[in-house]
């Protein structure tokens, strides 16, 4: 494997005017600053709590309603007959 001294890992030539390298190397700070401050927004433990919150709400909306915004009774008789035959249970058990 060879490699040029005039071409960078993006295989694009490399300047050689001082000031023109000087941008080049700001910018890419300023990109790495951008990605890193990203990085740390995406784990700062609020934001997380957030998205997982989000995701937790929409998958709920879509277990209830259909997609034309309908209820899904099927599943809400299904989590209701649930409830109730827990509900017994807890009372048989309570009796006995």
């Amino acid at each position: 494997m060879s490699t040029s001294a005039t071409t960078s890992a993006a295989s694009a030539p490399v300047p050689t005017d001082p000031a023109e390298l000087e941008r080049g190397i700001a910018e890419h700070q300023r990109m790495l600053a951008a990605t890193v401050d990203e990085l740390i927004d995406r784990v700062r433990p609020a934001n997380v709590v957030a998205r997982t919150r989000a995701e937790a709400t929409r998958r709920a909306h879509a277990a209830v309603y259909a997609e034309d915004g309908s209820l899904r009774t099927e599943r809400l008789a299904a989590v209701g007959a649930a409830v109730a035959a827990v509900v017994a249970l807890v009372v048989w058990r309570r009796l006995r």
